[in-house]
């Protein structure tokens, strides 16, 4: 936003300055040029007038001489032609008396009117002495444009600086007004990011920015503190009704069990069966506290050895696996170091919820396989199982809080490790096993490495 404000203004300033500095420059430059020519014609006049009184007039020639003597003292070069073209008498240089200006001679003799020719560097006027019914001769004038072509330049080069400052000037007043506008913008947009990934007391800064920016900057305070206020009272009755259902059902499950071993017969399994459904509630109420414990909480990344934490799951699952013989291990090919930046405990607890999962989908004699690789600086952790799989309506809604009705879990454990990987700038994917199966795949923030190594 900053970039666009500031080439905005650039170029908005400099199309000004263009149109402002460009004509005022081509003005002064054609102002200057006709005032040179006017002042050469006029100082050939002068000479001409002279020259007049000596040919026409027949006077001494001595005001002619002085005429061109005083020429030529100011850098010019006059001479005076008589009747039949013939060069009388010249001072300064040679461009007045050359061949070029024998012809512009001939052509003013014919024409009896003042004639300009552009001879290089200089300007030349030929000027005819006499008037149209007496012709006595003629006077060509040279003037160097040298000391006109440097004003110029110089007038170019100050236009060109008062244009170029005028142009930082704009660029630092638009750097400050596009900060001024977007830094409390950024600053409001990091602070929604934050309150989007869990961190419930961040809050804007309505001090900052223009007044509409301001004002957003409040709003956006207001819907966090109704949203801090409505997520702790969520969480807090999620967690109020799980602590106190726990309770009830322990004792419940007490007295089924005393109950269960005093009878006998189908009033036994009957009670057998109550006692599973109040097992089941009771996952269902330790699930429902481990979401509210997962979503009132914000991950402080550190560095975490994905393999190793995954080894140390399977041999905290290996048991469970054996009973039902199962097998359970780590993939020989998973790489040896890969770190992964995570809150502490999460790949422990997503771990757990997808190995309890695959566990309880593949049958006996079963197989269940992690791996782990990197890729791309981040790190893939992948849980492989060969059990019946899912539909595709089912992956879509497995993140999601009881979405799968047909789960023999309490349908919260994908939702928890949805929640975790997210929290923790990673994601999870629910892939198809080549030959049937379920493949949980994580992807994790990677830790960064020494220049040397190379991903696997």
């Amino acid at each position: 936003m900053s970039r666009r404000i500031t080439l905005t203004f650039v170029a908005l300033i400099a199309a000004l300055l263009v149109l402002a500095v460009v004509p005022l420059g081509v003005s002064i430059t054609a102002n200057d040029r006709q005032s040179f020519r006017y002042d050469t014609v006029s100082a050939a006049h002068q000479v001409s007038s002279a020259a007049e009184e000596f040919l026409a007039d027949h006077h001494p020639a001595a005001a002619m001489d002085a005429a061109l003597t005083a020429a030529a003292g100011r850098g010019d070069c006059a001479a005076v032609y008589g009747p039949s073209d013939a060069l009388l008498a010249s001072a300064g240089c040679a461009a007045a008396s050359d061949q070029d200006a024998r012809e512009l001679v001939t052509h003013t003799r014919a024409a009896r009117v003042d004639t300009t020719d552009q001879d290089g560097a200089r300007l030349r006027v030929a000027v005819p002495i006499g008037d149209n019914d007496e012709y006595a001769g003629t006077v060509v004038f040279a003037r160097s444009q040298d000391p006109l072509d440097d004003r110029i330049a110089v007038m170019w080069t100050w236009l060109a600086l008062t244009g170029a400052g005028g142009l930082l000037l704009g660029v630092a007043l638009s750097l400050r007004l596009a900060r001024w506008v977007s830094r409390p913008l950024s600053a409001l947009g990091r602070a929604a990011g934050r309150l989007g990934d869990g961190a419930l007391d961040v809050r804007a800064d309505p001090e900052q920015g223009p007044r509409e920016v301001r004002a957003l900057a409040a709003t956006f305070n207001r819907m966090a503190d109704r949203t801090e206020t409505l997520v702790h009272s969520h969480r807090g009755w999620v967690a109020d009704v799980s602590h106190q259902l726990r309770t009830p059902l322990t004792a419940l499950r007490l007295r089924l069990d005393v109950l269960a071993a005093e009878t006998g017969g189908e009033t036994a399994a009957e009670l057998a069966g109550a006692l599973e459904e109040i097992g089941r509630l009771s996952r269902l109420v330790d699930g429902l506290l481990a979401v509210a414990r997962v979503e009132g909480r914000v991950p402080q990344p550190e560095p975490v050895d994905v393999a190793r934490a995954a080894a140390d799951r399977v041999a905290a699952w290996e048991p469970v696996a054996r009973e039902r013989r199962i097998g359970l291990a780590v993939a020989a090919d998973s790489a040896p170091s890969a770190t992964a930046r995570l809150g502490s405990g999460d790949l422990e607890q997503m771990l757990d919820n997808v190995l309890a999962n695959a566990l309880e989908a593949v049958a006996d004699d079963g197989e269940v396989r992690v791996e782990v690789a990197r890729h791309d600086g981040r790190v893939l952790l992948r849980v492989v199982d060969d059990g019946p799989g899912m539909g595709e309506t089912a992956k879509r809604e497995a993140f999601h809080r009881f979405a799968n009705p047909g789960a023999r879990g309490n349908g919260l454990g994908l939702a928890i490790v949805h929640r975790l990987v997210t929290a923790d700038g990673g994601s999870v994917r629910l892939l198809d096993t080549p030959g049937g199966g379920l493949t949980v795949e994580l992807d994790l923030p990677g830790e960064a490495r020494g220049a040397g190594s190379q991903a696997e």
